[in-house]
């Protein structure tokens, strides 16, 4: 990826946390909460990355159906989250490879994730 191509997603990043945080202060939310709990920017790359590399691989729609499964519950949702986050760990890994410069982002996003 190039410096520029990284910039150019960190402003777009940027961008959707001030959103965030400003819809959330607006809604009546501590603004010190507020920003405490927001994701940083490197985290917003890493999942628009992510999303990327899912839809170019014809997997986004899958992915995010398999996500919802794992949330509704039911006896095959344990499944469908391992699955899925399998596959997620898989990615942020190659985000790591590929941007080294996002390597902690990658590390906190793959703490969620129930990889054995």
């Amino acid at each position: 990826m190039t410096t520029e191509r990284l910039l150019r997603l960190r402003a777009e990043a940027r961008l959707e946390r001030e959103t965030l945080l400003e819809h959330r202060v607006r809604g009546g939310e501590d603004p010190a909460i507020a920003y405490a709990e927001a994701p940083e920017v490197d985290d917003f790359v890493v999942r628009a990355l992510r999303d990327e590399m899912l839809e170019d691989r014809g997997q986004l729609a899958e992915f995010g159906l398999a996500r919802l499964a794992a949330r509704a519950g039911g006896p095959e949702a344990a499944g469908h989250r391992r699955d899925a986050d399998r596959v997620e760990f898989a990615l942020l890994r190659e985000i790591a490879e590929a941007v080294p410069q996002l390597t902690v982002a990658v590390w906190r996003a793959a703490e969620e994730l129930e990889v054995h």
